[in-house]
């Protein structure tokens, strides 16, 4: 049996070592310890079991990003089955997650105003809103409409579930991905040992805790190795450096879109560079521009750490080592984690050199799909997990990726079914045919477009496709472009072609527009604070209010950010298909200012 194979085990261990060393710090709260953290952790989870919630049970979280996400993820997942959603959200999105998940409950922030607790009433779903005691050390919290008391909890097993996680596939419908306590102990273990982690470690987290990255990575790898996780209100570039100057951090992890905007700040930091005792600098998520990276080393000093992840293998799967080991750039490193395999279309093992499907096995890899044994009899061979990723193995065990054989499109890390889009455009009336496509993007990696064939004498502008469209996605995944087609191009087999669509048909407005020639300042006080706020998530000022939001290296995750920051500095609950219709400061101004309009 390996020792502490759950979740609830490392904190233990880590709390019985060192009871007085930090766990959670946040920026202007109180340090939490691990003694503090036990005892939070324990009085969450019999709260809930007094409830009636136990082990079988889902709890949906949906809180805002900061010491709170994590202890609640701690508290919730050792009780039950712990499932975050992203607080940006919309209701249509809210109705299938929570009934996909057969929540018992929703644990939600109770500053948020969402349309999730309508949502979770109608489905008669307990909703219990979490309170943060700001008095109190980082992360502590009240759970209201839990009940007091405490309740007999049995200990969480290794193979019990303790998060689950959705994520989109090949087909229209996103999957649960299940992952128990000896996946995430073991995937923190490997991070860990990967990064070699220690108690003196201070890790600060920009990443959201919905996701695996900042979850795992960030959070549970810290916490396992006795060391300290600093979680930020989610990531603002102009921020970042008085959090570095007040956290003196040893290492942060962050996708590729905010290390670029953390570099656009940093001339101006050099004094809190110099005087941080960073070791490394951690990148996963999405693919990280070999330019971006030697310029992260070149700026900071220090190693950049590319590694290699998946929803489905607890976060990581392969990693460049620290030196003095051998980092090789261009590949996303060694085995570090589950096993590491290519394999043919027949199944076989292929020798180093050779390209083919990469595959994985071990304890940090789901063992399947829930309520999906379609997916799992695809997603299986012989014990390996195929992970639709093309590449292959030098003879040093270095892994270099090659493409997707899988055609899901990767849109600044996340992850888009093209199936998932045609169905949604396809609810048009007037389109008879849709396909789905990646389009190259500098800043994005890929974006999303679209082909459609009209029903005869039926009409229709793209503009009136996409908003049908996103009645029924979440704003990253609605086409930015729509063309228009007498016919989808086919294969032999009559299937329309998605692979390689962009270049057939000579699609290249997925490129970033260029900044505008002259420099346009705000003309009114709402554009003057979309400026700043532009500023805040991009790390830099706007080359007027015509650039580009996307153009200018923002991604979904940044444009969550502004939407949450548009709502706190100007009361406007503003839908994030915007970002997409009018990525500007003055065309998100005007969808302000119309919103403005109709409350008064």
């Amino acid at each position: 049996m390996v020792p502490h194979a759950t979740i609830n085990s490392l904190l233990a261990a880590s709390a019985d070592r060192a009871p007085a060393d930090i766990a959670i710090e946040a920026p202007d709260r109180r340090a939490l310890a691990f003694d503090e953290l036990a005892s939070q952790v324990g009085a969450a989870g019999a709260a809930l079991g007094a409830c009636g919630i136990g082990r079988a049970d889902t709890v949906a979280l949906l809180l805002p990003n900061g010491p709170e996400a994590a202890t609640a993820f701690l508290s919730v997942a050792g009780v039950a089955i712990c499932a975050p959603l992203n607080p940006a959200y919309g209701t249509d999105e809210l109705e299938f997650y929570l009934g996909d998940l057969d929540a018992a409950a929703l644990v939600i922030g109770s500053e948020l105003d969402s349309p999730a607790r309508e949502v979770a009433r109608r489905k008669g779903i307990r909703v219990i809103d979490l309170t943060p005691t700001p008095d109190a050390p980082a992360g502590t919290f009240l759970l209201d409409g839990a009940l007091a008391g405490s309740a007999a909890l049995s200990a969480a097993a290794a193979d019990d579930i303790a998060l689950v996680l959705h994520t989109s596939g090949t087909t229209s419908r996103p999957k649960l991905v299940p992952l128990t306590h000896a996946n995430l102990a073991a995937s923190a273990r490997h991070v860990g040992g990967t990064l070699r982690l220690v108690p003196g470690d201070r890790c600060l987290n920009v990443m959201p805790l919905f996701h695996i990255h900042g979850l795992v990575a960030a959070t549970l790898s810290s916490l396992a190795a006795g060391a300290t996780v600093v979680c930020t209100p989610g990531f603002l570039a102009p921020r970042f450096f008085g959090w570095m100057r007040a956290a003196s951090p040893t290492w942060y992890t962050a996708v590729p879109t905010m290390h670029q905007a953390i570099l656009a700040r940093a001339a101006d930091a050099a004094d809190v560079i110099a005087a941080t005792p960073l070791r490394f600098i951690r990148s996963s998520s999405a693919a990280l521009p070999r330019p971006t990276l030697a310029e992260l080393e070149r700026t900071f000093g220090v190693p950049v750490i590319e590694a290699y992840g998946m929803t489905e293998a607890a976060h990581q799967m392969a990693s460049n080592p620290l030196p003095p080991a051998e980092r090789k750039p261009g590949s996303v490193g060694r085995a570090a984690g589950p096993e590491i395999a290519i394999m043919d279309p027949a199944g076989a093992i292929l020798s180093a050199g050779e390209t083919g499907e990469v595959v994985i096995r071990g304890p940090d890899v789901t063992a399947g799909y829930l309520r999906n044994p379609a997916a799992n009899a695809s997603a299986f061979t012989r014990g390996w997990f195929r992970t639709g990723d093309q590449g292959h193995l030098d003879a040093d065990g270095y892994l270099y990726l090659t493409g997707r054989l899988k055609e899901i499109i990767n849109r600044g890390g996340e992850k888009v079914a093209p199936l998932e889009v045609d169905e949604a455009l396809m609810s048009h009336p007037a389109v008879a045919q849709a396909v789905a496509f990646a389009v190259p993007h500098p800043a994005l990696g890929e974006d999303v477009a679209a082909a459609v064939v009209l029903r005869p004498g039926q009409t229709a502008t793209a503009g009136e496709i996409r908003e049908a469209a996103a009645s029924r996605l979440a704003y990253f995944k609605v086409p930015r472009q729509v063309l228009f087609m007498d016919a989808l191009p086919k294969g032999p087999t009559g299937k329309p072609q998605r692979i390689g669509l962009a270049a057939r048909l000579g699609v290249t407005a997925g490129e970033a527009p260029p900044p505008p020639t002259t420099r346009t300042p705000p003309a009114t006080p709402v554009e003057e604070i979309l400026a700043s706020i532009w500023a805040d998530v991009l790390g830099r000022e706007p080359a007027g209010v015509e650039e580009d939001f996307f153009g200018a290296g923002g991604d979904s995750m940044l444009a969550m950010q502004f939407v949450i920051q548009v709502g706190r500095l100007l009361g406007v609950e503003l839908p994030l298909l915007h970002f997409f219709d009018a990525p500007t400061v003055r065309g998100i101004a005007g969808a302000v200012d119309a919103r403005l309009a109709g409350a008064a």
